[in-house]
């Protein structure tokens, strides 16, 4: 199915993440967060059971193609701050071609006379968020009509949006011209989860499998100690978080995890793959200590050959 829009901010050739949504373009993270999950639990197949077919596969296609690249682009530091200076130039430019701007609801009319901009603009997106994905078809014109609002509202306080570092403008700026982001396909879900928290579980796993495959250590374990808040007996999350750690050389908090994964689930492969490994360079670690340490140790000095250091030599280090 397409999910082409060509109203309010994506008529200008850009990708209205707010929209989607359904959040104000001046929400911080954790207001992002909490509408995100609310969208997620609505449009995740497993959660629609008295759905058709047709009706769950359309909710996990605007899921994975508008939803799950909406939240990744708004959470993340670095996009989120570029994607809000693009907004930022975006308003300037509306303002000065206002005379061309054409609206097609009510709503967003109202929004340009409205005396009180900020509390009728939130007031109305809050409205339509409500009932945003109640009719999976009608999705796209609930996304539009809430991109209009968007678009009025940076035209009339885009000085109020929240401003981005002297680098990352210097980044954006260059661009005369916003041209949209093609969203990424997600990778595969993992197993699916139990109903309701699970659910959400679920898909802290998947982005922070998609993180550590991006090298985002920091963000990843974040996604996973989320998780391990909602099911702390999940072994799953207890491996991939010791894998974060592990990536990080904290070998003692990844033995701790791999420990816990491992008896949640004596079978977790990572787990029994990886700690005999960290224990070996543990003890090695309390060895070494024990040499340097020792009055009769003279002029010796401990082994540096493994220029790596402990995480080298579990990841191979490098070949000389």
């Amino acid at each position: 199915m397409s999910f082409k829009i060509d109203r309010g901010l994506f008529k200008y050739d850009f990708i209205d993440h707010h929209a989607v949504l359904c959040v104000p373009v001046d929400a911080d993270v954790k207001e992002i967060r909490k509408r995100y999950l609310q969208v997620a639990r609505r449009l995740h197949p497993d959660s629609s059971f008295t759905e058709t077919a047709a009706q769950k596969q359309l909710g996990n296609e605007l899921l994975s193609k508008l939803v799950n690249p909406a939240y990744e682009k708004l959470v993340g530091d670095r996009t989120r701050t570029e994607y809000i200076l693009i907004l930022s130039q975006i308003g300037k430019r509306l303002v000065q071609e206002s005379t061309s701007v054409t609206l097609n609801t009510d709503l967003a009319k109202q929004l340009v006379e409205a005396a009180n901009t900020d509390h009728f603009y939130k007031t109305a997106i809050a409205k339509l968020a409500q009932t945003q994905y109640d009719s999976l078809e009608q999705a796209l014109q609930v996304i539009a009509q809430a991109s209009e609002l968007n678009l009025v509202y940076l035209m009339r306080s885009v000085s109020k949006l929240p401003t981005a570092s002297p680098s990352a403008q210097s980044k954006v700026q260059s661009a005369a011209t916003p041209q949209p982001n093609t969203p990424k396909n997600p990778l595969p879900a993992p197993a699916a989860a139990p109903a309701k928290d699970g659910l959400v579980v679920e898909q802290y796993v998947r982005r922070a499998q998609s993180l550590i495959e991006k090298n985002q250590f920091a963000q990843a374990k974040v996604e996973l100690q989320e998780a391990l808040k909602l099911e702390p007996k999940n072994s799953r999350c207890h491996s991939l978080i010791a894998m974060v750690y592990l990536r990080q050389n904290q070998l003692k908090m990844a033995k701790i995890h791999f420990d816990n994964a491992l008896k949640l689930d004596p079978s977790d492969e990572t787990a029994l793959q990886w700690k005999p490994k960290i224990d070996k360079a543990l003890g090695q670690q309390i060895s070494d200590h024990k040499v340097t340490s020792s009055p009769n140790n003279g002029d010796k000095q401990p082994d540096k050959s493994g220029s790596g250091g402990l995480f080298g030599g579990l990841f191979g280090g490098k070949k000389k």
